[in-house]
């Protein structure tokens, strides 16, 4: 079994940041793919920012710029820089890891994160 835990979520105001964590633990040979959705009240869940297993990244345009996603492999742990935040930017937050064997989805129980305006 695979837990995905995610903090660093909070109210702050427009412009500040926040930086996301999620930490993996369990039977994890390699992460193949990890990444962070976030769902809006009312909105479908969307993607944010991703990152591969060779560091390749991918960000919804509505972040790119502000936001930086890394991953320390040694601690199967990725982040979520996000700067100049906005208050569209507020959602709860979930990170999503394609784990080996297997290449099985799991997700985390999500960090909210409000921004006010």
């Amino acid at each position: 079994q695979v837990q995905l835990v995610e903090s660093g979520g909070g109210l702050v105001q427009t412009g500040e940041s926040l930086r996301l964590s999620c930490a993996a633990s369990g039977s994890i040979v390699s992460i193949w793919t990890i990444g962070w959705y976030r769902q809006a009240p009312g909105n479908e869940r969307e993607l944010v920012a991703s990152i591969s297993s060779g560091t390749r990244t991918n960000y919804a345009d509505s972040v790119k710029g502000r936001c930086t996603i890394s991953r320390d492999n040694a601690e199967n742990t990725v982040y979520l820089q996000m700067n100049s935040l906005k208050p569209e930017d507020t959602a709860v937050y979930y990170c999503k890891a394609i784990i080996l064997p297997g290449f099985r989805a799991y997700w985390g129980q999500g960090t909210q994160v409000t921004v006010s305006s």
